[in-house]
């Protein structure tokens, strides 16, 4: 495998970015992966190998360049404390047209890359990147052809980006991984969100992971739930072996 961290220029600046693929054996397809609202950690580094492996061009950048963050360190379970709150401002720091500019300029590094197959590609985002996963989808149709939300948040607005109608502006698989307890997107969320894909006849899928937590996939978090984290493997390898070959 060949790891490296990579600064990618954008039109605000540049990204540092965690890239992982095999030695051997390319052009692979690449998968754009969206970092959580924790940002940057060697957790997600570990997940971006771990995609790596079964074959692909992983990018995984940082979305708080703007705001020069890299990496937020541990954070207290208290969500009045100023460490949480930070984060809810970088969160909010960014938004889809923002990241979207970043995926251009992420497509853009790989095109020049030969290890790299930039007309195939998969998305995966989790928690405040759901969005962010599915709408690449829509703004790159001739190149996204599976995107994939877990436990991903406002996954319905009012808003022409809202990814709950997203199946009308792409031509990818869309998979929805949702826990069940999540207070970032509950249930009538998620139930809206089906409708409205069984309506427009998607091509997507909505799981629910029963007696899980927002958060669960993830291996140090307090709610990890390691048969739901393998099953969500599964699912999202699945999906890329169906549209990235």
């Amino acid at each position: 495998m060949i790891d490296q961290q990579i600064e990618i220029p954008t039109k605000d600046g540049h990204t540092t970015t965690f890239i992982s693929h095999p030695e051997r054996g390319g052009p692979f397809p690449v998968i754009l992966f969206y970092m959580d609202a924790p940002a940057i950690r060697e957790e997600l580094r570990d997940m971006a190998r771990r995609f790596a492996t079964s074959g692909y061009y992983v990018m995984l950048p940082n979305l708080y360049y703007r705001s020069g963050v890299m990496e937020l360190g541990p954070l207290p379970a208290d969500p009045e404390s100023p460490e949480r709150k930070r984060m809810f401002e970088l969160m909010a720091s960014i938004n889809i047209p923002l990241v979207m500019e970043d995926t251009k300029a992420l497509l853009a590094h790989a095109d020049k890359d030969k290890a790299a197959n930039t007309k195939i590609v998969g998305t995966v985002g989790y928690c405040m990147s759901g969005r962010y996963s599915v709408n690449a989808a829509t703004h790159f149709p001739d190149r996204v052809k599976a995107a994939a939300s877990i436990y991903g948040t406002h996954l319905v607005t009012d808003q022409p980006d809202s990814p709950h109608i997203a199946s009308r502006k792409s031509k990818a698989e869309l998979y929805f991984g949702c826990a069940e307890t999540d207070i970032y997107a509950p249930m009538e969320t998620v139930e809206t969100l089906k409708q409205t894909m069984a309506a427009d006849k998607a091509r997507a899928e909505i799981e629910i992971y029963p007696g899980t937590h927002h958060g669960f996939a993830f291996p140090k978090r307090p709610v990890y739930d390691k048969a739901a984290a393998e099953r969500h493997w599964e699912r999202l390898l699945a999906l890329y072996r169906r549209n990235l070959s």
